[in-house]
């Protein structure tokens, strides 16, 4: 089956032409590098248990890439397989054209495959070869078109073991995963598997992410997260520059991002919102859904008072799930849904099966739930992913916001206390920031990170996944190397069972990015310092097109305006 063409915009057409920048450390080829191993890592959490069920691939060194003579690794000819697994992110076809130009340029006879439509790819036995001349229309684009991408979980002995034999069967040396936390956590179990059954193939992951809550010490962002926040804050900074002229309005707007806020915090550093709800905090100050209104409308009162009828907030979507008795209820469901999977299915209409679940919660979550507007709990009721995650995308907070406040404001007008006008328009931004064409940041960041894991699929570094560090640098004195997947695992709870995962990075409250937004955010709050930063630039001086996220500089200690 040969890679579809694609047909090309005037501005891809000249994107097309971009070269990216490699760290200088790979420039040469992978037969000048050499692996140099740090010392043996351990889990985030839980060591023992992830030990137990990562007994191969558990305490791994951390890789850095150095020069030194490998030219022997480059002598046999090898097939490597790739997969885009879970949901798109911008520059997901660089780490393919990386890869691809890693393996020919360690020697020419290398091939890849891709499989298509994601893990079942694997599973089905459904791949092509990616050949440089089907990979041309595709570099420096947005979208995972090229292979596709899906959330099917290699997990099941039967899954597991038709992976295995379709890999055999192609003669497949190397497997190299493209996804976020669940796809490399499922990329560490194939890893391990195929290590328990004695099979020689080396499997890799690549961090991708728009959420941005793929990171740590070896993995400072994950790719895509650039140019969706920009994508989000030329949005945002549009709709700033609406309101600012009609000023009449009130913009919710919802950001993609399910179970942290860093898509939400990056967008207000672009765009200077009048408020920012970041679910971190929310959590941490164990904040009722109430107090989470009530501290709008304080706002919302406090601009009336000045003349401002209008504003902007910005939400992020898993806010929901960071109020905490509404994660004690999200959490409780899951259980209560995954349990009374069999007698769920027997009934009919959303209303009989929400008066079924509702027998099943304790009293209090029970009447937190019938509180809810009938739109929002059944919202929660809706199947989960395949992960057994909460579909967040479909829970309409930014709306709940709006009729609670509405309701509050209507109490104080009552009682005198708010004498403004209150109109409202709701937005949610998830799709249009996943497709985009990838910055000129983060087309050669995902380009680097393929070319370097074809790097260490070349030295057998299974269990590992692509690492291009000191991001604020130039690119080409970017630091590639290899962290250990189970370095980044702890175990939670899914579908009712406890499971392996990589931790995921929230918003740290300690931080020096969320330290930044508390000194600032009072300003934003009354005197509409609004930015309005416009589409991504492709072209210009270095100082406009190679910019990174204000999330990246403040984490280097960088000074931000």
């Amino acid at each position: 089956m040969p890679v579809k063409k694609c047909a090309c915009s005037q501005l891809q057409s000249e994107r097309a032409k971009f070269q990216p920048v490699l760290p200088n450390i790979l420039k040469k080829g992978p037969a000048f590098v050499k692996p140099k191993f740090g010392k043996p890592t351990k889990s985030v959490a839980d060591q023992a248990t992830v030990k137990k069920i990562f007994p191969n691939t558990y305490g791994l060194p951390a890789v850095t890439f150095v020069k030194g003579n490998n030219q022997a690794l480059c002598k046999k000819a090898v097939r490597v397989g790739v997969v885009l697994s879970g949901g798109q992110a911008p520059g997901g076809h660089n780490v393919i054209g990386g890869l691809l130009d890693g393996l020919k340029k360690a020697n020419a006879k290398n091939k890849l495959f891709g499989f298509l439509g994601g893990p079942s790819g694997i599973v089905d036995n459904k791949l092509v070869e990616i050949t440089p001349a089907g990979m041309k229309d595709y570099r420096n684009t947005g979208g995972f078109d090229l292979i596709q991408s899906g959330r099917t979980k290699i997990e099941t002995a039967e899954q597991l073991a038709a992976a295995k034999n379709n890999l055999l069967k192609n003669k497949i040396d190397a497997l190299v995963v493209v996804g976020g936390d669940d796809s490399n956590t499922n990329a560490c179990v194939i890893a391990e598997y195929l290590k328990q059954k004695k099979v020689d193939i080396a499997v890799i992951g690549v961090p991708k992410t728009i959420d941005g809550d793929l990171k740590n010490e070896h993995i400072e962002t994950s790719f895509g997260f650039d140019t969706a926040t920009k994508i989000y804050a030329e949005l945002v900074g549009n709709i700033e520059r609406d309101m600012n002229s009609a000023r009449k309005y009130w913009h919710f707007v919802r950001l993609m991002g399910r179970s942290a806020s860093h898509i939400t915090l990056e967008v207000a550093f672009k765009t200077h919102p009048n408020a920012v709800l970041i679910g971190e905090e929310v959590l941490a100050k164990k904040m009722t859904l109430s107090q989470v209104v009530n501290q709008l409308v304080d706002l919302i009162v406090k601009r009336a008072k000045a003349g401002k009828n209008y504003g902007i907030v910005l939400v992020p979507e898993g806010l929901i799930e960071f109020i905490p008795e509404m994660k004690e209820l999200i959490s409780t469901l899951n259980d209560a849904l995954a349990d009374n999977e069999a007698a769920l299915a027997k009934l009919n209409t959303l209303a009989e099966k929400k008066e079924f679940i509702l027998r099943k919660l304790p009293k209090k979550l029970a009447d937190l739930m019938q509180s809810l507007p009938p739109a929002i709990a059944g919202q929660l009721m809706l199947d989960r992913d395949p992960h057994g995650n909460v579909q967040v995308s479909l829970i309409e907070t930014e709306k709940l916001l709006v009729d609670m406040i509405k309701t509050r404001l209507a109490e104080l007008k009552k009682q005198g206390k708010y004498m403004g006008k209150f109109a409202a328009i709701t937005h949610f931004f998830g799709y249009e920031g996943r497709c985009g064409v990838p910055s000129t940041f983060d087309a050669n960041y995902t380009y680097a990170l393929g070319y370097n894991a074809a790097v260490l699929a070349l030295n057998k570094c299974t269990g590992y996944l692509s690492s291009i560090k000191k991001l604020t640098n130039k690119a080409q004195d970017w630091v590639a190397g290899g962290v250990p997947l189970t370095m980044m695992m702890n175990i939670e709870r899914r579908k009712g069972k406890e499971k392996p995962v990589i931790k995921k990075a929230l918003v740290e409250l300690k931080g020096k990015p969320f330290a930044y937004l508390s000194k600032v955010r009072a300003t934003w709050a009354t005197q509409d310092q609004f930015v309005f930063p416009g589409p991504i630039q492709f072209f210009g001086p270095a100082a406009v097109t190679d910019i990174t996220t204000v999330t990246l500089q403040l984490e280097a200690g960088k000074k931000v305006k």
